[in-house]
């Protein structure tokens, strides 16, 4: 992956890519106007991260261009902030301090809504294994700015970390996160989404393990939750007992540990 600048950025930005290229081993090049297939042509690679003043890009070319941006979560923390409930927050019976382990965070916009929902004295802590997801996430979550000030601090509050889920869960030890949350890459696509196709060219395809939801339970104080289709045999598969289901065509999974329902 090239990590470079729009046409023209200003120097703050231009030594963040610089570092930012250092930091991941990346290789960091100016554009001086050149075309993301001239750069194919000279570097020999097709994936790059543009920084901007205005925010931050991938660009795979051919296949995927995605910028960040909070998206639905944006209007589902409003909500919250309104006193309004959301499904997911339900499910997982989360609570203002709790910690959680968003295992799969694609476009973080869960990790967005868990942490308005735990506010200032929680914790999330958002898990992803593809490299250029990580990194547009992360960067992102540090620079865009709403216009509401809760969600801005929301987002800062966020950590991100680059690893597989089921790494990060053997790391922790018993009993010490709240909520741990699985958002596997649907096996068929909601066509309605088209605002995320180009995730799934991104995204790890790998069906959820077993192994990951015991780990889970292992490491859980109170909810191991997943979110798929309606109707989803995975449910079933893993174990998944309690349903709540949305006003589209998902639902949340859960696993109430025993003793803290």
């Amino acid at each position: 992956m090239i990590i470079t600048t729009g046409d023209s950025t200003s120097p703050h930005v231009i030594a963040q890519a610089q570092s930012l290229a250092k930091e991941l081993g990346c290789l960091y090049t100016t554009r001086r106007k050149q075309s993301f297939p001239q750069l194919r042509k000279r570097y020999g690679d097709d994936q790059f991260l543009i920084m901007m003043d205005s925010g931050i890009r991938y660009t795979q070319i051919g296949q995927a261009d995605l910028t960040y941006h909070p998206s639905m979560a944006f209007i589902r923390s409003k909500r919250l902030l309104n006193g309004e409930s959301d499904t997911m927050i339900r499910a997982a019976r989360t609570k203002p301090g709790d910690v959680v382990l968003d295992c799969t965070a694609g476009l973080g916009g869960d990790a967005l809504v868990f942490s308005m929902a735990v506010g200032d004295t929680g914790s999330v802590t958002a898990c992803e294994s593809q490299l250029p997801l990580y990194v547009l996430v992360r960067e992102g979550l540090r620079a865009y700015v709403s216009e509401v000030e809760e969600i801005n601090r929301a987002m800062r509050r966020i950590r991100m970390e680059h690893s597989p889920y089921l790494d990060m869960l053997l790391r922790l030890p018993d009993r010490s996160v709240d909520t741990i949350y699985f958002d596997p890459m649907f096996r068929l696509p909601v066509h309605e989404s088209a605002a995320i196709d180009p995730l799934r060219h991104l995204a790890n395809h790998e069906p959820l393990a077993a192994e990951a939801v015991q780990e889970a339970i292992r490491v859980a104080r109170k909810t191991v939750v997943m979110k798929e289709l309606r109707g989803s045999e995975e449910f079933t598969r893993l174990g998944f007992s309690r349903v709540e289901r949305t006003g589209s065509k998902l639902a949340y999974g859960v696993i109430d540990i025993v003793g803290n329902e």
